[in-house]
Protein backbone atom coordinates (compact mmCIF):
# COMPACT_ATOMS: atom_id res chain seq x y z
CA UNK A 1 0.00 0.00 0.00
CA UNK A 2 1.19 3.31 -0.97
CA UNK A 3 1.72 6.03 1.48
CA UNK A 4 -1.00 8.60 1.28
CA UNK A 5 -0.21 11.68 -0.70
CA UNK A 6 -2.15 13.90 1.68
CA UNK A 7 -0.93 12.79 4.81
CA UNK A 8 2.15 13.30 3.58
CA UNK A 9 1.85 16.64 3.06
CA UNK A 10 0.05 17.52 6.48
CA UNK A 11 3.34 15.87 7.59
CA UNK A 12 5.59 17.73 5.59
CA UNK A 13 3.82 20.89 7.33
CA UNK A 14 4.13 20.02 10.35
CA UNK A 15 8.13 19.56 10.41
CA UNK A 16 8.54 22.32 8.28
CA UNK A 17 6.47 24.32 10.61
CA UNK A 18 8.03 23.66 13.85
CA UNK A 19 10.95 25.26 15.68
CA UNK A 20 12.31 22.19 17.14
CA UNK A 21 12.16 17.67 16.22
CA UNK A 22 11.33 15.34 19.25
CA UNK A 23 11.78 11.92 18.38
CA UNK A 24 9.90 9.54 20.16
CA UNK A 25 11.37 5.90 19.12
CA UNK A 26 9.94 1.90 20.05
CA UNK A 27 11.78 -1.36 18.48
CA UNK A 28 10.33 -0.85 15.09
CA UNK A 29 12.67 2.35 14.43
CA UNK A 30 15.84 -0.94 14.28
CA UNK A 31 13.68 -3.10 12.70
CA UNK A 32 15.44 -1.84 8.80
CA UNK A 33 18.43 -1.98 10.26
CA UNK A 34 18.06 -5.41 10.62
CA UNK A 35 17.33 -5.63 14.12
CA UNK A 36 15.08 -8.15 15.12
CA UNK A 37 11.53 -8.17 16.11
CA UNK A 38 10.75 -9.22 19.49
CA UNK A 39 6.96 -8.81 19.48
CA UNK A 40 5.52 -12.03 20.86
CA UNK A 41 6.95 -15.55 21.40
CA UNK A 42 7.19 -16.44 17.44
CA UNK A 43 8.88 -12.79 16.41
CA UNK A 44 11.37 -13.64 19.55
CA UNK A 45 12.48 -17.56 18.70
CA UNK A 46 12.18 -16.54 15.19
CA UNK A 47 15.40 -14.44 16.08
CA UNK A 48 16.58 -17.00 18.22
CA UNK A 49 15.56 -20.14 17.42
CA UNK A 50 17.77 -22.22 20.06
CA UNK A 51 15.27 -20.76 22.50
CA UNK A 52 12.08 -21.62 21.11
CA UNK A 53 14.13 -25.40 21.26
CA UNK A 54 14.28 -24.85 25.07
CA UNK A 55 10.48 -23.34 25.05
CA UNK A 56 12.20 -20.38 26.96
CA UNK A 57 10.10 -16.80 26.12
CA UNK A 58 11.44 -13.19 25.66
CA UNK A 59 9.70 -12.00 29.02
CA UNK A 60 11.66 -15.04 31.18
CA UNK A 61 14.84 -14.17 29.46
CA UNK A 62 14.61 -10.52 30.44
CA UNK A 63 14.07 -11.05 34.20
CA UNK A 64 17.03 -9.87 36.17
CA UNK A 65 17.07 -12.88 38.52
CA UNK A 66 18.74 -15.26 35.83
CA UNK A 67 22.16 -12.90 36.37
CA UNK A 68 22.51 -14.35 39.81
CA UNK A 69 20.86 -17.51 39.70
CA UNK A 70 21.85 -19.00 36.15
CA UNK A 71 24.55 -16.37 35.07
CA UNK A 72 26.06 -17.88 31.95
CA UNK A 73 22.22 -18.40 30.70
CA UNK A 74 21.44 -14.88 31.37
CA UNK A 75 25.00 -13.48 30.13
CA UNK A 76 23.89 -15.99 26.68
CA UNK A 77 21.13 -13.81 26.05
CA UNK A 78 22.60 -9.99 26.85
CA UNK A 79 26.25 -10.94 25.12
CA UNK A 80 24.72 -11.92 21.85
CA UNK A 81 22.52 -8.91 21.70
CA UNK A 82 25.63 -6.92 22.81
CA UNK A 83 27.63 -7.72 19.94
CA UNK A 84 24.48 -7.73 17.22
CA UNK A 85 24.42 -4.22 17.86
CA UNK A 86 27.90 -2.99 18.08
CA UNK A 87 27.79 -4.43 14.77
CA UNK A 88 24.47 -2.46 13.57
CA UNK A 89 24.37 -0.12 11.28
CA UNK A 90 21.81 2.56 11.75
CA UNK A 91 19.36 3.09 8.34
CA UNK A 92 19.57 6.43 6.82
CA UNK A 93 16.53 7.23 8.75
CA UNK A 94 18.10 8.21 11.48
CA UNK A 95 20.06 10.43 9.13
CA UNK A 96 16.88 11.77 7.86
CA UNK A 97 15.88 12.86 11.43
CA UNK A 98 18.61 14.46 12.43
CA UNK A 99 18.70 16.28 9.24
CA UNK A 100 15.18 17.74 10.16
CA UNK A 101 16.49 19.48 13.12
CA UNK A 102 19.74 20.85 11.79
CA UNK A 103 18.48 23.87 10.97
CA UNK A 104 15.60 24.45 13.66
CA UNK A 105 16.37 25.89 16.87
CA UNK A 106 15.90 23.50 18.83
CA UNK A 107 17.70 21.00 16.74
CA UNK A 108 16.33 17.00 16.69
CA UNK A 109 16.33 15.19 20.53
CA UNK A 110 15.23 11.64 21.13
CA UNK A 111 13.26 9.81 23.65
CA UNK A 112 13.45 5.84 22.85
CA UNK A 113 12.64 2.56 25.09
CA UNK A 114 15.29 0.91 22.74
CA UNK A 115 18.85 -0.39 24.10
CA UNK A 116 20.49 -0.80 21.37
CA UNK A 117 22.43 2.39 20.93
CA UNK A 118 21.57 2.98 17.32
CA UNK A 119 20.85 6.83 18.11
CA UNK A 120 23.71 7.33 20.03
CA UNK A 121 26.16 5.86 17.18
CA UNK A 122 23.95 8.14 14.10
CA UNK A 123 25.61 10.82 15.95
CA UNK A 124 22.43 12.38 18.18
CA UNK A 125 23.12 14.59 21.04
CA UNK A 126 20.55 14.46 23.44
CA UNK A 127 19.34 10.76 23.75
CA UNK A 128 17.35 9.43 26.72
CA UNK A 129 17.04 6.03 27.19
CA UNK A 130 14.45 5.52 29.29
CA UNK A 131 15.18 1.63 29.90
CA UNK A 132 18.94 1.98 29.96
CA UNK A 133 21.32 0.54 27.32
CA UNK A 134 23.10 -2.11 26.53
CA UNK A 135 26.34 -0.66 25.72
CA UNK A 136 26.74 0.06 29.69
CA UNK A 137 27.15 -1.92 32.59
CA UNK A 138 26.45 -2.55 36.40
CA UNK A 139 26.94 -4.39 39.31
CA UNK A 140 24.63 -6.74 39.65
CA UNK A 141 24.22 -6.42 43.46
CA UNK A 142 24.68 -3.32 42.87
CA UNK A 143 27.24 -2.48 45.20
CA UNK A 144 26.86 1.66 43.97
CA UNK A 145 25.47 3.77 41.76
CA UNK A 146 28.60 3.39 39.13
CA UNK A 147 28.14 2.57 35.75
CA UNK A 148 30.79 2.06 33.19
CA UNK A 149 31.24 1.24 29.06
CA UNK A 150 30.57 -2.51 28.11
CA UNK A 151 33.85 -3.15 26.71
CA UNK A 152 33.89 -6.82 27.40
CA UNK A 153 33.80 -9.38 24.99
CA UNK A 154 31.49 -12.45 26.20
CA UNK A 155 32.22 -15.78 24.19
CA UNK A 156 28.51 -17.41 23.67
CA UNK A 157 27.97 -20.94 22.18
CA UNK A 158 25.42 -20.46 19.90
CA UNK A 159 23.77 -24.14 19.96
CA UNK A 160 22.77 -23.40 23.71
CA UNK A 161 23.08 -19.73 24.00
CA UNK A 162 24.99 -19.67 26.98
CA UNK A 163 28.30 -17.76 27.96
CA UNK A 164 31.48 -20.00 28.09
CA UNK A 165 33.98 -17.64 28.69
CA UNK A 166 34.57 -15.14 31.62
CA UNK A 167 31.84 -12.78 32.27
CA UNK A 168 31.94 -9.05 32.93
CA UNK A 169 32.93 -8.07 36.46
CA UNK A 170 32.30 -5.12 38.95
CA UNK A 171 35.12 -3.05 39.31
CA UNK A 172 34.79 -1.88 42.69
CA UNK A 173 33.56 -5.20 44.41
CA UNK A 174 34.46 -8.30 41.63
CA UNK A 175 30.60 -9.07 41.49
CA UNK A 176 29.09 -10.29 38.76
CA UNK A 177 28.35 -7.56 36.12
CA UNK A 178 25.00 -7.02 34.45
CA UNK A 179 23.85 -4.59 31.05
CA UNK A 180 22.32 -1.13 32.90
CA UNK A 181 18.86 -2.26 31.43
CA UNK A 182 15.46 -1.83 32.91
CA UNK A 183 14.14 -5.71 33.16
CA UNK A 184 11.04 -6.69 34.45
CA UNK A 185 10.41 -6.64 37.64
CA UNK A 186 13.97 -4.80 38.08
CA UNK A 187 14.73 -3.79 41.60
CA UNK A 188 18.35 -3.61 40.93
CA UNK A 189 18.76 -1.70 38.04
CA UNK A 190 20.57 1.58 38.36
CA UNK A 191 18.90 4.30 37.19
CA UNK A 192 20.80 7.73 37.30
CA UNK A 193 22.49 7.62 34.12
CA UNK A 194 18.74 7.76 32.58
CA UNK A 195 17.51 10.10 35.38
CA UNK A 196 19.95 12.32 34.18
CA UNK A 197 18.93 12.48 29.81
CA UNK A 198 15.56 12.69 31.15
CA UNK A 199 16.06 15.63 33.15
CA UNK A 200 18.06 16.98 30.51
CA UNK A 201 14.95 15.88 27.65
CA UNK A 202 12.76 18.04 30.28
CA UNK A 203 14.71 21.30 30.76
CA UNK A 204 14.84 21.01 26.57
CA UNK A 205 11.27 20.47 26.15
CA UNK A 206 10.41 24.00 28.75
CA UNK A 207 12.70 25.79 25.95
CA UNK A 208 11.28 24.23 22.81
CA UNK A 209 7.51 24.18 23.04
CA UNK A 210 6.80 24.64 19.47
CA UNK A 211 7.93 21.07 18.47
CA UNK A 212 6.89 18.48 16.06
CA UNK A 213 6.86 14.93 18.01
CA UNK A 214 7.93 12.16 15.41
CA UNK A 215 6.88 8.29 16.46
CA UNK A 216 8.21 5.46 15.75
CA UNK A 217 7.75 1.95 15.95
CA UNK A 218 5.91 2.49 19.53
CA UNK A 219 3.35 0.07 19.65
CA UNK A 220 0.81 -0.76 23.05
CA UNK A 221 2.48 -3.19 24.28
CA UNK A 222 4.69 -1.58 26.28
CA UNK A 223 3.54 1.84 25.98
CA UNK A 224 5.95 4.13 27.53
CA UNK A 225 6.74 5.72 24.56
CA UNK A 226 3.57 6.26 22.62
CA UNK A 227 2.18 7.64 25.96
CA UNK A 228 5.09 10.11 25.82
CA UNK A 229 4.80 11.26 22.46
CA UNK A 230 1.10 12.22 23.44
CA UNK A 231 1.64 13.79 26.11
CA UNK A 232 4.45 15.95 24.34
CA UNK A 233 2.30 16.38 21.35
CA UNK A 234 -0.66 17.37 23.32
CA UNK A 235 -0.45 21.26 22.92
CA UNK A 236 -0.06 21.72 19.29
CA UNK A 237 -1.21 18.27 18.30
CA UNK A 238 1.80 18.13 15.76
CA UNK A 239 2.35 14.31 16.25
CA UNK A 240 3.88 12.23 13.58
CA UNK A 241 2.95 8.48 14.04
CA UNK A 242 4.68 5.98 11.95
CA UNK A 243 3.86 2.03 12.59
CA UNK A 244 3.16 -0.64 10.66
CA UNK A 245 0.90 -2.36 13.08
CA UNK A 246 -0.51 -0.16 15.18
CA UNK A 247 -0.78 3.48 13.55
CA UNK A 248 -4.55 4.25 14.58
CA UNK A 249 -4.08 7.52 16.92
CA UNK A 250 -6.88 7.64 19.63
CA UNK A 251 -6.03 10.90 21.89
CA UNK A 252 -5.55 14.29 20.30
CA UNK A 253 -4.61 15.50 17.08
CA UNK A 254 -1.92 14.36 14.16
CA UNK A 255 -1.45 12.28 11.67
CA UNK A 256 -0.40 8.92 10.94
CA UNK A 257 1.50 5.85 8.54
CA UNK A 258 0.76 2.28 8.57
CA UNK A 259 3.97 1.57 7.39
CA UNK A 260 7.51 1.16 8.53
CA UNK A 261 9.88 3.79 9.49
CA UNK A 262 12.61 4.09 7.19
CA UNK A 263 9.55 3.98 3.44
CA UNK A 264 8.18 6.61 6.15
CA UNK A 265 10.82 8.67 6.62
CA UNK A 266 12.00 8.76 2.69
CA UNK A 267 8.85 9.31 1.48
CA UNK A 268 8.70 12.48 3.79
CA UNK A 269 11.92 13.88 3.37
CA UNK A 270 11.54 13.55 -0.27
CA UNK A 271 7.89 15.80 0.12
CA UNK A 272 9.86 18.03 2.35
CA UNK A 273 12.72 18.81 -0.24
CA UNK A 274 10.46 19.57 -2.92
CA UNK A 275 8.61 22.07 -1.02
Amino acid sequence: MALNDADLGVAAELIAGADAVLVCAGAGMGVDSGLPDFRGDEGFWTAYPPYERLGIRFVELADPRHFTEDPELAWGFYGHRLELYRKTVPHDGFRILRSWGEPKPGGTVVFTSNVDGQFGEAGFGLVAEVHGSIHHLQCVVPCGPHIWPADDDVPIDPETMRATGPLPRCPRCGNLARPNILMFGDADWVPHRTDEQLTALTEWRRENRDLVVVELGAGRAVPTVRRYAELASAATGALIRINPREPEIRHGRGVSFPHGALETLTALDARLRAG
